[in-house]
This record gives structure tokens, C-alpha cells and sequence, in this order.
């Protein structure tokens, strides 16, 4: 696999000056990834709210799939 031009550097650098400079980079000693699980209302919530509103593509604003017409006089 080939090298890096920032690898071929430091150890152009390391053979020359005898100076290792990926020593001085600072090392993160703990996770700086925010890992946070749902909570239990949270998967219910998800849950039921999971399928709903797939059917409208934007054809009724109210949010009503079906309308009951209620003809009088027919």
C-alpha cells in the first residue's frame, strides 16, 4: 500500500533530525462521541408514531385519510 505524503514527511524528518513529531500530538484519553439510548417513553413514542402519516403525500393538510360524506336526502 502506498504512503502518504504527510507519513513520507515524518519519517523523512524522523531519519534526518531523529525527531519523532507524531509524539507531540495530543491524545484524547476519553471518548468524545455522545452516546445516549432512548428511553423507554421515547421507544414507545417512536413506536406508535412509526407508520402513521405515510399514506397523505401531501394531498389532505388536516391530516385526514378518510372523509365519511353523509348524504341526506338520497
Amino acid at each position: 500500500m502506498a504512503k502518504s505524503h504527510a507519513k513520507k514527511k515524518r519519517l523523512h524528518q524522523l531519519r534526518t533530525t531523529g525527531k519523532d513529531v507524531s509524539s507531540l500530538r495530543n491524545d484524547i484519553e476519553f471518548s468524545t462521541h455522545v452516546r445516549k439510548t432512548k428511553t423507554k417513553k421515547e421507544k414507545l413514542h417512536h413506536l406508535h408514531n412509526k407508520h402513521k402519516k405515510h399514506f397523505q403525500q401531501g394531498l389532505y393538510p388536516d391530516g385526514n385519510a378518510f372523509y365519511y360524506v353523509h348524504a341526506v336526502g338520497i
